[in-house]
């Protein structure tokens, strides 16, 4: 163990089949009256949206903006629109209900109202950016996988630069973040299978990066045997609340983990991926890990190794050999991948996702200027990354 690390989590956690319902008093406790509603268009036409405006509604909320044209790969752009509409409409606190690029939208426009900037591009490059004005935030997460309810980090593209940029700081965690199974009830397979292998991903690397910790390992390891358990229960039967909420909690705890650890290579590509060819983030994680995972073997075996008894169960761990068990764990997620794109389609290689290997040197040089490379375990160049993406894509 390294004589120094940092570890934070502050989020409130409300977690069950009514946790919707307590939303009013946290708004109460936070002193909001007027909050904006951050959503997308597809849970507006869903219904999901409304189930919260109901609790909302029920408890004498009523927002004084409702937000619902967030894209599916956010921007700048629409960060500092939605700032500008918190101002026009005297909003005093954020409620985000959505994925990775709605709360990302959401911890975009918290960090700019707090620091009185009106680009949020004006705060790229800081390093920790300070707390600055209070925003109360509160948010609900519809998919089981990006953890970014508890993480540090928001990541909001630059269309024009064609990058995703991240912009970290302890003060991104909401005030409170509520789990409640209705929420990814109408998640498709595909989409649960895919959130989940990113889920996934966050633990493995959270635990095998330069900056792992006691703390981290411990929500790592916690969530990898949740997403065993329950991964293939909630893609086959997505009302079955239990594995829904089951795999929300995984995905915080493996948010928790991740934040406070860091990640590594398969971050590093994925995010390049997402810039320059608009690979769905879960999509690239999911071909990606395994590989990533074969590369970082000679590095990571005694980590991986450990892994065993999260992804295998404690009886397949006893069985295997020592010298064994690292394969086993690679092996395994090799067929939980296969396993996923049989129930439901999820891709195996960048090829299923047509991406065109002429953009790999690009995706390259973008991974290796990413900040997950520099964590990683193993040291990669160009070479390294292309070597990477070529069996990714299935050559």
């Amino acid at each position: 163990m390294d004589s120094y690390y940092e570890f934070q989590s502050s989020a409130k956690i409300l977690s069950g089949s009514n946790a919707l319902e307590n939303i009013p008093s946290e708004l109460e406790n936070l002193n909001v009256k007027r909050p904006i509603l951050l959503s997308d268009g597809v849970l507006s036409k869903i219904g999901t949206l409304q189930i919260v405006e109901e609790a909302l509604n029920v408890g004498g909320i009523e927002p004084a903006y409702i937000v619902t044209d967030i894209p599916a790969d956010s921007s700048s752009e629409v960060v500092n629109r939605i700032a500008r509409i918190y101002h026009s409409y005297r909003c005093d606190g954020i409620i985000a209900v959505g994925g990775g690029s709605v709360i990302d939208t959401a911890k975009g426009v918290r960090m700019l109202l707090s620091q009185d900037v009106t680009d949020i591009m004006e705060l790229m490059g800081c390093e920790g950016i300070p707390r600055g004005h209070m925003i109360p935030f509160l948010i609900v997460p519809t998919t089981s996988g990006t953890g970014s309810e508890s993480t540090l980090v928001a990541v909001i593209k630059d269309k024009q630069r064609k990058i995703k940029m991240e912009f970290i700081s302890y003060y991104l965690q909401p005030d409170v973040a509520i789990l409640d199974p209705r929420m990814t009830r109408t998640l498709p397979p595909r989409m649960t299978a895919s959130t989940g292998m990113d889920a996934l991903c966050h633990a493995i690397e959270a635990y095998s990066c330069l900056q792992k910790n006691p703390l981290s390992d411990a929500h790592a390891t916690a969530a990898i045997a949740m997403i065993r358990e329950n991964l293939f229960r909630a893609v086959r039967h997505g009302h079955n609340d239990q594995a829904r909420l089951a795999m929300a909690n995984a995905s915080l705890m493996a948010g928790a983990a991740f934040s406070n650890s860091m990640v590594g290579i398969v971050h590093a590509i994925g995010h390049a991926l997402g810039g320059v060819c608009h690979v769905p983030h879960g999509d690239a994680m999911s071909v990606l890990l395994p590989v990533c995972m074969a590369y970082n073997l000679d590095t990571c075996g005694e980590d991986y190794g450990k892994l065993l008894l999260y992804l295998g169960g404690d009886e397949l761990y006893a069985s295997t050999p020592r010298e064994k068990r690292a394969k086993k764990s690679i092996s395994i997620v090799r067929k939980m991948c296969l396993e996923l794109n049989r129930i439901c389609g999820l891709p195996l290689t960048l090829q299923d996702l047509r991406v065109n290997p002429a953009d790999f040197g690009q995706v390259a040089e973008t991974a290796l200027n990413d900040g997950a490379m520099i964590v990683n375990p193993k040291k990669a160049d160009k070479k390294d990354v292309l070597r990477i993406l070529d069996k990714a894509y299935g050559k």
